[in-house]
């Protein structure tokens, strides 16, 4: 094999070094052709590159397909080429000129792009539009090679001028590609849009190609108007691309008038015409190929969660059709139960009862389930969805009865008390269940309704029987159901009772199981009266979409509509390795009657009180670095934080904690940690790091009363009061913490933006214990002078960040100057003259004092 690819490569040598023209563009071909297939053609590198000296473009082209490709491997042999790229960059012949920037940019050789510089600058101001818009991409591909080269050489600037060029194309290639150094270096600040630029790009979006719409679509979702009558004006100049041919325009539309919608006040009669206009493009996405049909349906699935009124009135285009592919049915269906309202739930019912009889599983299991989902989300139709759910059980097919079983459940936790006479045909379809999900759910059926199934005992202890085969998920329900039955028939049930605490704890090696198991004992064995509490305690009704994505990821992902992050419903840091540059885009604040919006250029997020903290002021660029701060805790040099349960967000169940349960101090604090984290202010312990010493607030020293920084309604139920102090000259900063939520808070982590005195956080925001609704928390965080400086406006003025598991919020207070000074006022005369020499002879003032006796002064200052 090998002796023939040298006899191969011999030939090749001969015919590249023939004086005929066509024979030499023969044997090109033939290079490319083996170099395609993956045989090693390496060897010719210098003979392929003598064939670049021709006038031929055709033959060109293939001379630099072969460059692009073997230059990395060999870099040396490659500044061969330089001459004839810098020569062609000067050719009459335009497509020569742009063909030649093009492959200097794709050669990535740290050698040949010292050299590129000069034809680029040159090709960047070309006359030629294909030429400039070429080397427009060019400048994005050389970044990413060598960053500080593009900046030094200003061809930054040059492509933000190239936003305004009279060709179209030119523009969208300098969007696309300030987009493309913007996403790697997100605090850079290189598409600064403002009303000009935005106009310019909307001029160009009308006469560029499908792609050059998609990159300037794509860039004006990036930016936030500054008042409604903006935003119809954008919403209203991008609105005809919603009929244009190719679909990834389309949802490129859509997503910036998603996000447009949002400054529009509902009652405008254009909010109304924008929403009869968005589905129109929607519905016809669908008629497209199955695999485009499947990325519409997931970006409309989004759609439809944010704002379901655009498709309330298209049900009929979700209905499934018999040569869909089973992933386009199943996101059909998803989105069916998504638009079912008491309007059209009678066409929604009968549509999937014809589902449920189909020949394929998955989608028959998913409509059945659908049906259950009917139930709970439309009220008026639950009694229906329950009849036709008994008619497929009647049906006696296995899976079909299986996902009937789980859905009744669902529907008997939505409406308690009000189907439970479906129990015993429930009860008859026993034996049939293998599915672990279904069995747990009749199993949690039986248990919840002991006290109506006079054989409830038989039942569970059938299942009892093969304990140890059943799945996790089926032992820890019947685990429940049993206790459950205890605690209804006590005198009837105790052995029963005692045999599955046997199972649980002695014999199972599942550590979940055993835990419930021991905490179920320990309840039975010292009160039952706590136990029947907390075993039979009422359940919280389940909630009507119990698949619907979190609000802030919904925010998110409808801001990358039309991008892989809509069809994984996921992030783009979640699976774009190395994602340094990928941000997280939010929706603006959505207008009300007579509020100002407020865009992420003025602090959407900030906290407002009637006290001293502020709004932050219009300052995109400070707020602009705060949005992309980095929330992981800070190193530290003080102890590492608890590694015991505290930071688990474990509920404590027992009310004396775990430890009481096991008879060991699992709550205690470590000793490596304060005694306490809340202590109260002069008891010595409120220096998060006991950095004081222990000692107290010192005499005379004094705290201002804490003010509200961030109101609970800015913060999703989190309420931060604070205040600043200096303790053993410490700074610090002291908060209360307030949950107003109904769900417990964990994982703080705060952090500031730049500022005029380089404050920063001295260690990680330690709140060690989840924060339960109604509970507050006092937390004092050591502050240093070590941070990044900004001037800010006021000067005292302090930007924060600070990060929960449920969100990240944003808001702004003001510290008194006098924490920043030092207690005895000196300063080392050397240090005080180097301070003097620093501050600019700008910033220095100078005054004349007349009829003043300098003699007491002197004496004193001698």
């Amino acid at each position: 094999c090998s002796d023939s690819l040298f006899w191969e490569i011999f030939e090749l040598k001969a015919e590249l070094n023939s004086d005929k023209k066509e024979k030499k563009k023969e044997a090109v071909k033939k290079v490319i052709a083996s170099m395609t297939v993956g045989k090693d053609v390496s060897a010719l590198f210098p003979d392929v590159v003598n064939c670049m000296q021709t006038d031929n473009l055709e033959l060109k082209k293939l001379v630099y397909l072969y460059l692009m490709n073997y230059a990395k491997s060999q870099p040396d042999m490659a500044i061969m080429a330089v001459n004839t790229f810098v020569k062609d960059c000067e050719d009459p012949n335009p497509l020569i000129r742009a063909l030649a920037v093009r492959t200097m940019g794709c050669i990535r050789v740290d050698k040949i792009t010292e050299y590129l510089c000069e034809p680029l600058r040159k090709c960047l101001k070309d006359e030629d539009p294909y030429v400039r818009k070429t080397a427009a991409v060019c400048v994005a591909k050389l970044h990413d090679i060598n960053a500080q080269l593009v900046e030094d050489q200003g061809f930054l600037d040059t492509l933000k001028d190239l936003i305004s060029d009279s060709n179209p194309m030119v523009v969208a290639n300098a969007v696309a590609a300030l987009s493309e150094i913007a996403e790697s270096h997100p605090n850079s600040n290189l598409l600064d849009l403002n009303p000009q630029t935005i106009n310019k790009l909307l001029t160009a979006l009308n006469e560029c190609t499908e792609w050059g719409q998609i990159f300037i679509l794509d860039c004006l979702a990036n930016y936030t108007p500054r008042d409604d009558r903006e935003s119809q004006s954008i919403c209203e100049r991008v609105t005809p691309r919603l009929s244009h041919a190719n679909s990834a325009v389309v949802l490129s539309a859509v997503k910036v008038l998603m996000k447009f919608m949002e400054m529009l006040p509902k009652d405008l009669d254009y909010y109304g015409t924008l929403l009869k206009k968005l589905a129109p493009p929607l519905v016809t996405l669908l008629s497209a190929e199955p695999e485009l049909q499947y990325v519409a349906l997931r970006n409309i699935n989004l759609i439809v969660q944010r704002r379901p009124e655009i498709l309330k009135h298209e049900m009929k285009v979700f209905f499934v059709k018999y040569n869909d592919p089973i992933y386009v049915k199943l996101e059909k269906l998803d989105i069916m139960i998504r638009l079912a309202s008491q309007a059209n739930i009678a066409q929604v019912l009968a549509e999937l009862k014809e589902y449920a009889t189909e020949v394929d599983v998955d989608f028959v299991r998913k409509a059945v389930r659908a049906i259950g989902r009917c139930a709970i989300k439309v009220e008026q139709s639950a009694e229906r969805c329950v009849s036709t759910l008994l008619d497929l059980i009647q049906t006696k097919v296995n899976y079909v009865v299986q996902e009937a079983i789980v859905v009744i459940k669902d529907i008997f936790r939505k409406y308690p008390n009000k189907y439970e006479s479906v129990i015993a045909t429930l009860c008859e379809n026993l034996d049939s269940l293998d599915e672990p999900e279904a069995r747990a759910a009749m199993i949690w059926i039986v248990g919840e309704y002991a006290e109506r199934i006079d054989n409830a005992d038989e039942l569970l202890e059938s299942f009892l029987e093969g304990f140890h085969d059943e799945s996790t998920q089926v032992q820890l329900q019947l685990l429940t159901a049993i206790v459950k039955l205890f605690l209804k028939k006590p005198t009837e049930t105790q052995e029963l009772v005692q045999q599955v605490l046997s199972l649980a704890t002695q014999d199972s090696d599942n550590p979940d199981l055993r835990d419930r198991g021991y905490i179920y004992w320990r309840l039975l064995s010292t009160d039952p009266v706590a136990a029947k509490e907390v075993v039979l305690a009422e359940k919280p009704l389940i909630s009507e979409e119990t698949d619907l994505i979190e609000p802030t990821l919904l925010e998110e992902l409808i801001c990358h509509i039309g991008t892989l992050a809509s069809v994984y419903h996921k992030p783009p840091s979640a699976f774009v390795e190395g994602s340094r540059g990928v941000q997280h885009k939010r929706l603006p604040g959505s207008a009300g009657s007579g509020e100002s919006v407020e865009s992420p250029d003025t602090g959407s997020a900030a906290g407002v009180s009637e006290a001293p903290p502020a709004v932050i002021p219009s300052q995109g660029d400070l707020l602009g670095d705060l949005l992309n701060l980095d929330l992981t805790p800070p190193a530290t040099t003080g102890p590492p934080p608890s590694s015991s349960g505290l930071q688990m967000g474990a509920m404590d169940l027992l009310g004396g904690g775990l430890d009481s349960l096991m008879g060991a101090g699992f709550g205690a604090p470590p000793a490596a940690m304060p005694t306490s984290f809340n202590a109260p202010v002069g008891s010595g312990l409120d220096d998060l790091f006991d950095l004081g010493g222990g000692v107290g607030m010192p005499m005379g020293a004094y705290s201002p009363p804490k003010t509200v920084w961030l109101p609970a309604m800015k913060a999703k139920g989190l309420e931060i009061s604070g205040t600043f102090a200096r303790r053993a000259g410490v700074i610090q900063m002291e908060m209360t913490l307030t949950n107003k939520a109904m769900s417990v808070m964990t994982d703080f982590a705060i952090q500031f933006n730049r500022n005029s005195f380089g404050l920063a956080p001295a260690g990680p925001l330690q709140v060690l214990t989840p924060l339960s609704p109604n509970q507050s928390i006092e937390v004092t965080l050591p502050l240093n002078t070590v941070g990044p400086v900004m001037k800010m406006d006021p000067l005292n003025n302090l930007q924060v960040a600070i990060k929960n598991n449920i969100d990240v919020f944003y808001f702004s207070c003001q510290y008194p100057m006098s924490m920043l000074f030092v207690e005895d006022g000196k300063m080392e005369r050397q240090v005080f003259l180097a301070t003097w020499k620093d501050i600019p002879n700008d910033n220095e003032s100078q005054f004349q004092i007349k009829d003043c006796h300098l003699n007491s002064v002197t004496s004193g200052l001698s």
